[in-house]
């Protein structure tokens, strides 16, 4: 019977809840910068809830590529960090259970989320593509809410401007009303004076009638066949109405799109159309290049045509001549002998337009075969794009468990911060690579891959640095290796013993100082033979002294002389060229201080 072991359960119920909710906080983060770019759009359009909550859902679903990669690697940081803070990662691997063993369940269920993302990109991401296009495109076209403001001119109504003083928000009447009407031209306007008015819709919300109340209308009469010539005998009319209606062209209805027109396009089709709207794009492409080619092959020069020439060859079958075409060689000059110089100008002119006519014509046909080939290249790369989310969604679990295991911190802190700069990096490098692939910089699977590309060395990196327990980020191993490269070392930190068991003899003090001296001069000597600019390149001479030293440092570090342990934290932790002087210092000065106890403890034996 299969049983699932009961270490794969603890860390599927340990990651599979964090990803849930990283998912959709991802998810709401991504959705809410969709909402950022077209709030613009939406407001003052007067949508339904039903429309909104259907643009949003089909929205979110085109979220999820953005989403989910960002998603694992949040859970897997988060996860892998928490098992680290509570020691319960160090526990499994004390137990003899190796980190690949502990991810075993989660790199299976990886596979799945990937395989899933895969048929999610392939099947159902074109369908939410297609209707959330249509529906924003829809909402686009839509009319605006008529909501006039105050003072202050509106020209959301076609061919309309209209200002109001003031107005009652209960009743929605207008007053001291201001109309443009320009329906008929800017030559034609007529002008609509009111001392009130009220807008209201027909009802199939296609037309808006504007009914007025006590005011006059001003609109000019002049026919276009009269000409600015005769506007100063221009023609008007002057009405004055107590009850008047105006009719607008102004649909309020939510018209839906066909969304078929979408389907059509590269972001509504799975891999099999794809691949076919490429072949069939390519094989119009080459069609069009060959038709080109052909034509620029047969055109004339300037207007000067090609002759044919025909040259035997000793070495062609059946004694047969082959026919090359070789352009008659052409005496430019010869335009400027022309009968007179005006004919010459002619000429001239007449062979510039020629090449201008011939490049704009070649500019052109470029310009068609490059806006096809920027067409195949977008189907392109949306047909790679149905394969890099399920293989990010891999490389993102392999750098956020490693990384989580290396840096042993739980929480949303640490795992969020490290999560949001490897995902804004990532972004860079794909938009970067999409921007190349789509301009035809690069290859299209070189740019589209390019993002993968990338981090597909860092997650081995950091599965490597976890596998072996390495500190990647132990701040005071780069900073040791710092200071080894620019070679400035820790300081020693010894300190005044309060009880030592076996106290510093004086005699056993001068006997190894005496030996550290005794290195230090025959140092000395090699370094007095060479020349000042080799002396910097003696490191294996002068670590020679490094013992010595040490054996000093580790006997006097157990006496209670302050004067000694201030002079023994002079010693560097190793021996180098630059610190060699300071050693010879402290060595004199330590002599000279065990001398003087020396000198003090016979003087005091004499007496006694």
């Amino acid at each position: 019977m299969f049983r699932i072991k009961r270490l794969y359960t603890f860390m599927l119920q340990r990651f599979v809840p964090v990803f849930a909710m990283t998912f959709f906080i991802s998810l709401f983060v991504v959705l809410m910068q969709f909402l950022w770019r077209t709030i613009d759009e939406l407001v003052g359009k007067g949508l339904s809830v039903d429309v909104l909550g259907e643009l949003f859902f089909y929205a979110a679903l085109t979220m999820v590529p953005t989403a989910l990669p960002l998603a694992i690697l949040l859970a897997s940081l988060m996860t892998f960090g928490n098992l680290g803070e509570k020691f319960e990662l160090t526990a499994m691997k004390a137990s003899g259970v190796s980190l690949f063993r502990i991810m075993r369940p989660l790199i299976v269920l990886m596979v799945l989320i990937s395989i899933g993302a895969f048929f999610f990109q392939n099947n159902l991401l074109p369908v939410a593509q297609s209707r959330m296009y249509t529906l924003l495109f829809s909402v686009r076209q839509k009319s605006p809410e008529v909501e006039i403001p105050e003072r202050s001119f509106y020209d959301q109504i076609p061919n309309m401007n209209l200002y109001v003083e003031r107005k009652n928000p209960d009743t929605g009447m207008l007053y001291d009303m201001i109309i443009y009407d320009l329906s008929n031209g800017i030559d034609n306007t007529r002008v609509i004076l009111a001392d009130s008015g009220k807008f209201n819709f027909t009802e199939d919300k296609t037309r808006l009638f504007l009914h007025l109340y006590h005011g006059e209308m001003f609109e000019n009469l002049r026919d276009n066949a009269m000409g600015r010539s005769s506007a100063r005998y221009m023609p008007f009319r002057r009405e004055n109405f107590s009850d008047k209606q105006i009719y607008f062209a102004f649909d309020a209805n939510f018209n839906r799109m066909d969304e078929s027109g979408i389907r059509s396009q590269y972001v509504g089709q799975n891999i099999s159309q794809l691949r076919r709207s490429i072949d069939s794009i390519g094989a119009e492409v080459d069609s069009i290049g060959s038709i080109y080619a052909a034509d620029l092959k047969a055109a004339s020069v300037m207007g000067i045509g090609q002759r044919r020439s025909y040259q035997g060859s000793r070495h062609s079958r059946g004694g047969a001549k082959t026919h090359a075409l070789r352009a008659e060689d052409i005496d430019v000059d010869s335009v400027f002998g022309a009968p007179t110089p005006a004919m010459a100008k002619t000429y001239l002119t007449q062979a510039l337009s020629s090449a201008k006519r011939q490049r704009q014509e070649y500019e052109f046909r470029s310009l068609a075969l490059n806006d096809q080939a920027k067409l195949m290249r977008r189907h392109d790369i949306e047909l790679q794009r149905k394969f890099t989310l399920s293989f990010a969604c891999i490389i993102f679990f392999f750098i956020g468990a490693p990384l989580g295991a290396i840096i042993k911190k739980g929480g949303l802190g640490t795992p969020l911060v490290v999560s949001v700069l490897l995902f804004i990096f990532y972004f860079i490098v794909d938009n970067a690579g999409y921007k190349m692939a789509r301009d035809g910089k690069v290859e299209v699977w070189e740019g589209i891959w390019l993002s993968s590309a990338v981090l597909l060395p860092l997650g081995v990196f950091f599965t490597y640095k976890a596998v072996g327990d390495s500190a990647v980020f132990n701040v005071d191993a780069y900073t040791a290796l710092l200071r080894r490269l620019t070679g400035r070392e820790l300081p020693r930190t010894l300190e005044v013993k309060e009880f030592v068991i076996s106290d510093v003899e004086t005699g056993e003090a001068l006997r190894l100082l005496d030996a550290e001296a005794e290195a230090e001069r025959r140092v000395r000597a090699v370094l007095d033979r060479r020349p000042p600019w080799r002396r910097r390149f003696a490191s294996a001479t002068v670590a020679s002294v490094t013992p010595s030293m040490n054996n000093v440092v580790d006997y006097l570090s157990n006496s209670r002389d302050p004067r000694v342990i201030y002079l023994l934290n002079r010693y560097p932790f190793r021996a180098t060229p630059r610190r060699f002087r300071d050693i010879e210092e402290t060595t004199r000065l330590l002599t000279e201080h065990y001398q003087n106890l020396s000198q003090n403890q016979n003087g005091t034996e004499d007496k006694t």
